[in-house]
């Protein structure tokens, strides 16, 4: 039973390998050590400022995140903006107010807008929704054993633009080695210099890609840290229990097995 059962699992991986190398949809992802990989990983808030910063400046004239509401950017775990700051901020967007049947400037309760058009897709989940297709071949082991997921697709993406263009049916495609396929779309978004930053940070298209996937990472997962924190508080606590549990059936059961060894 077990050895029909792993001939399956076998058939049934080499199926999958084979259609998605058929199918052209591996594509080169680099492998990036993010702060917040692993059990004890969190979130840098100063590099979420400024992917917050590159998301704004850049990628906000076509993306939007309409899953995240924009008093999240004051959250602990998170860019960490003061409420001021975060009022400002909202303040630049503009909402449709039902009651007031007109626009007004958003507030921190409000989402961030959509996406500005109808071929840019929403950025609230890409990180989790492009997580799956890491690995050889998409089978996800990358991810498992090498922490590689979505904001990786994300950087590899942002910085596989080789330069070269093609043009079929009057629309341009760009090649980018990390995009299944090989041919985008979207022309480049990032060209290095393109936000300024405060702190003196580098300021090129590779780590403006690391801090906007960091962003968007926290973006699809904001609570990803509280949960990495509870699980381990679980782990310790099972732990510890499971230890004051066997002490004390070795201490139930210690004078009748005393017994039976007289």
């Amino acid at each position: 039973m077990l050895k029909k059962l792993a001939i399956s699992a076998i058939a049934a991986l080499t199926l999958s390998t084979g259609a998605s190398m058929a199918a052209g949809a591996g594509g080169h992802i680099e492998d990036v050590d993010f702060s917040f990989e692993g059990p004890f990983g969190t979130f840098d808030q100063n590099q979420l400022q400024r992917g917050l910063k590159v998301y704004t400046q850049v990628c906000a004239a076509c993306h939007g995140m309409k899953y995240v509401p924009l008093r999240t950017l004051g959250d602990d775990g998170g860019p960490h903006l003061p409420m001021d700051q975060v009022r400002a901020y909202s303040e630049q967007f503009e909402v449709f107010d039902e009651e007031l049947d007109d626009f007004r400037p958003a507030k921190p309760t409000d989402h961030f807008p959509e996406s500005m058009m109808e071929t840019a897709p929403d950025l609230s989940l890409m990180a989790k929704a492009r997580a799956g297709f890491h690995g050889p071949q998409g089978t996800g082991l990358a991810q498992l054993f090498k922490g590689m997921g979505g904001p990786e697709y994300i950087y590899s993406l942002l910085t596989g633009y080789t330069g070269e263009e093609k043009f079929e049916a009057g629309t341009a495609f760009y090649e980018n080695t990390a995009f299944p396929g090989g041919w985008i779309a979207m022309a480049p978004p990032l060209y290095g210099e393109d936000v300024e930053f405060d702190d003196g940070h580098a300021n090129t298209v590779e780590s403006q890609s690391e801090d906007v996937a960091a962003f968007l990472m926290w973006a699809a997962e904001p609570k990803m840290m509280a949960r990495q924190q509870a699980g381990l508080t679980g782990v310790i606590f099972l732990t510890v229990l499971t230890v004051l549990l066997y002490l004390t059936n070795k201490r139930i059961w210690a004078p009748i097995k005393g017994k039976k060894n007289v």
